[in-house]
């Protein structure tokens, strides 16, 4: 698959934006500050309905206006397919599909992107909702509809935290909380599965790709780390951890029971203490977890072991429903400033063979020459606050950037 055109209108830095790709290698390149990084994060956020850079939608519509619209044509097993979303401020997103009125969530799974970008050392070195995330992500990629079970999950666990803020004075009436323990171990047990089948299925392709990488760095594995494999309390006895593909209404009924077990501390503190988003990520490097022993280089080495394996796994498992065309389009976004030699041309290997890459840098001499021949071509996008302009392909039509005098971060 790979993104034929690009539209943008109020998004961060662009007024309007018609932006036709080609395969092969296309970079981005600008001073910081100039809106290249806003290209790729609106392809990105059209694949998972979130930024790379920001948590909330705000800060992604350009300044003073009310809404910003995202648009892209994309090829996909020969046919050409539309996606576009709607961001209004204040209110709920809306989607279009194929110029049809859509729900945002039925777009994830249509375009797929990989994102390798300077954050993604927070998902070695930072907190586990980094890497929460870097798994739901890959949960959504290899199985679209599991989308709805996560947002399912926040929204309990909002009510549910709600009602033990107030669980004291329910006066020993907890039948609405028994009810919500049920519905949060039910989801819950269906992410802590697919999690778990997602991170087995990426552990080989992650720690191949760290080789790669860093061939004298030592093994890079991977393991989910489940609450629910560690004693409720101190006191408690020791749990027998969960068994290899263990199904998910067997989680459920481990989580079900580790809900009954922390009842009154969950009352007493007002907080959920059991479930999905008390997990994390194991990422082990030679030996030892990579949070707090692993060097700054070695850092950098797992992050894009994590991407480049996110990649591989994506391409060998196709698209879902058996959809062939499902090699993920890779965006690497401002990296190859923070890549030493070595690193760089192994990440040039890798990527040789892939159908579209999409690059943001600084200085054209940090893209690695190897990109530059990729088979499939190349294309260099020179961005500036008065627009862009390019020596391109002749297939390669670029339809201005508002001027602007923010560029938002770009």
């Amino acid at each position: 698959m790979r993104v034929t055109h690009l539209q943008l209108a109020d998004f961060r830095s662009y007024g309007s934006l018609d932006l036709a790709l080609a395969p092969g290698v296309t970079t981005f390149v600008g001073r910081n500050g100039q809106g290249k990084t806003n290209l790729v994060e609106a392809i990105r956020y059209l694949s998972t309905l979130s930024s790379h850079r920001v948590a909330t939608d705000a800060p992604l519509l350009r300044f003073g206006s009310e809404r910003a619209v995202i648009g892209a044509r994309i090829e996909k097993n020969g046919r050409a397919l539309s996606l576009e979303v709607t961001l209004a401020a204040g209110r709920p997103n809306t989607a279009r599909l194929n110029r049809g009125q859509a729900r945002p969530r039925d777009l994830l799974g249509v375009l797929r992107t990989v994102v390798f970008a300077p954050e993604d050392l927070a998902l070695v070195k930072g907190d586990p909702a980094g890497r929460r995330q870097l798994m739901d992500e890959l949960v959504v990629a290899l199985q679209p509809a599991m989308a709805g079970d996560l947002s399912d999950y926040d929204r309990v666990l909002r009510q549910r935290g709600s009602m033990l803020k107030t669980a004291k004075n329910a006066r020993g009436d907890l039948t609405m909380l028994d009810i919500w323990d049920e519905k949060l171990a039910e989801l819950g047990g269906r992410i802590v599965a697919a999690r778990r089948r997602a991170v087995a299925a990426l552990a080989p392709h992650v720690s191949a790709a760290y080789t790669d990488v860093a061939p004298e760095g030592g093994r890079c594995q991977l393991a989910y780390a489940t609450s629910l494999d560690a004693p409720a309390h101190r006191d408690a006895e020791p749990v027998e951890p969960l068994p290899e593909g263990a199904p998910a209404d067997l989680i459920e009924a481990r989580l079900l029971g580790r809900l009954r077990t922390l009842r009154q501390q969950e009352i007493d503190r007002g907080v959920n203490l059991a479930g999905p988003h008390r997990d994390d990520l194991d990422i082990i490097l030679a030996g030892m977890p990579a949070k707090g022993y692993a060097s700054h280089g070695e850092s950098w080495s797992c992050a894009l072991a994590l991407r480049l394996g996110t990649y591989a796994l994506l391409t060998a498992e196709g698209g879902p429903d058996d959809d062939p065309d499902g090699e993920p389009v890779l965006i690497l976004d401002d990296v190859f400033a923070e890549l030493d030699a070595g690193r760089r041309a192994a990440l040039a290997h890798r990527l040789s063979s892939a159908r579209q890459v999409l690059i943001t840098a600084a200085v054209a001499d940090d893209v690695p020459a190897e990109l530059a021949a990729h088979p499939a071509g190349s294309a260099t996008i020179r961005v500036a606050k008065d627009g862009l302009s390019a020596a391109v392909p002749d297939e390669v039509g670029l339809d201005g950037a508002a001027p602007g005098e923010d560029p938002q971060h770009g």
